[in-house]
């Protein structure tokens, strides 16, 4: 197409606001739920525009690249709101455009506004593009975001001009591994060390990881067994304008498939009140002064979903610091309630729940976590009891499978 004819296209795209939201799911196996989805923008299906590479290149070399993505992301927040999807939304957007002197950074937040949806439910997805001159205008940019409620996810991480150096200057909330590092990550060693890493660094800066672009089964299962938890591909789930993902029975599938079956939480579950947000630390201080054993409690909201929890001996030092009693005597637990917890679902498997904790940088053997049905509080698990189990099942299996004696061949 000449550039006569794109801008023509793109006229067209602008007077009518003619866009296509796809959203394709990614899934959470610690929470057994679809964890968020990711809007994918499309011209009209009649149009040479339709594909997003012609389309995004052609607003980039008409000067429109900023229009566009403003129409993408007021076309992609009203059309999930419409479907009433209930989790979080990754809306994609150029980092070179948070650095052009007319940007608007209060637009996205309007939009949200008038719908409804607060900014705690949207992550801003960076795609890097083009190499950023200035990482310091684009960390002041994020932190403009970052005080308004959104959270930041580093896209197609190992493939851009310049990922590592900006994962470790913007931090990110999120990090999405690169195709090009899933694709046959089951047969290359040297992948698996790469996604590994990438693990560990995402423990050390507090991000989660997001493995995208998974299409065999092969490959999923890899994932899985290295403990990566955020999972999306087609595989999983294709982009679609109104996704329908029966994501409970896909997760069971999986369960059965790659990890060995039914053998998940409920022989583990301890059934242990919980208490609200509201709770006062005195009342907290009374319940681990009056059971001796209990060395965790989960925090919920009015919902009867954790929000936090509170282990012992951390609660224990808090009170231990000078004028400490005073300062919390009527204060709700809230203010010293940890919020990086693990909260996992009923209905998974001990090997998820064993990598799942042994990736955690500070998971202690005397903390618990919490276990979930539907995101609802359950009760809480015991570190100790997976390890426990999880050795129980290596030695059973090793037992099974040893080579008979010299007696027994005999």
């Amino acid at each position: 197409m000449t550039v006569s004819e794109q801008l023509s296209e793109l006229d067209k795209i602008f007077a009518h606001g003619d866009l296509n939201t796809l959203f394709q799911p990614i899934l959470s196996l610690s929470e057994q739920r679809i964890y968020g989805y990711e809007a994918l923008s499309r011209g009209p299906s009649t149009s040479p525009l339709h594909a997003p590479l012609p389309l995004f290149s052609a607003a980039r070399q008409c000067g429109r690249l900023g229009e566009l993505e403003r129409l993408c992301r007021k076309t992609a927040c009203e059309r999930f709101c419409a479907l009433n999807l209930d989790s979080l939304l990754f809306l994609n957007v150029c980092p070179e455009l948070l650095l052009e002197p007319d940007h608007q950074p209060g637009h996205t937040v309007e939009i949200l506004a008038r719908l409804g949806l607060p900014p705690e439910r949207v992550v801003i997805e960076l795609t890097e593009q083009m190499p950023i001159s200035d990482v310091g205008l684009l960390q002041t940019a994020l932190q403009h975001y970052r005080a308004m409620g959104f959270s930041i996810a580093l896209d197609d991480l190992g493939a851009g001009y310049s990922s590592l150096r900006m994962w470790s200057e913007l931090r990110p909330d999120y990090v999405k591994i690169d195709r090009h590092f899933i694709d046959g990550i089951d047969r290359d060693p040297v992948k698996r060390e790469f996604v590994d890493s990438i693990l560990s660094m995402a423990r050390a800066s507090r991000a989660k990881v997001i493995a995208e672009g998974i299409e065999r089964s092969e490959e999923l299962a890899t994932l899985m067994e290295m403990g990566v938890d955020l999972l999306q591909g087609y595989l999983l789930g294709r982009p679609q304008e109104c996704p329908e993902f029966d994501v409970q029975h896909y997760l069971v599938t999986l369960n059965r498939q790659f990890l060995g079956g039914a053998d998940n939480l409920s022989m583990l579950l301890i059934d242990q009140p919980a208490v609200r947000a509201d709770t006062t630390v005195p009342q907290v201080q009374e319940l681990f002064s009056s059971q001796p054993r209990l060395s965790s409690l989960a925090i919920l909201d009015n919902t009867q979903r954790p929000v936090g929890i509170v282990h012992r001996h951390v609660f224990s030092e808090a009170l231990r610091k000078p004028f400490a009693t005073d300062l919390f005597a009527r204060k709700p637990i809230s203010r010293l309630m940890t919020l990086d917890f693990l909260a996992v679902e009923q209905s998974c498997s001990l090997q998820q729940v064993s990598r799942l904790l042994t990736h955690r940088a500070e998971q202690r053997i005397e903390e618990n976590f919490i276990i979930t049905r539907n995101g609802g509080y359950l009760g809480l698990g015991r570190t100790i009891d997976v390890l426990a189990r999880i050795t129980e099942q290596k030695t059973s299996k090793n037992i099974r499978t040893a080579p008979a004696s010299a007696n027994q061949l005999l």
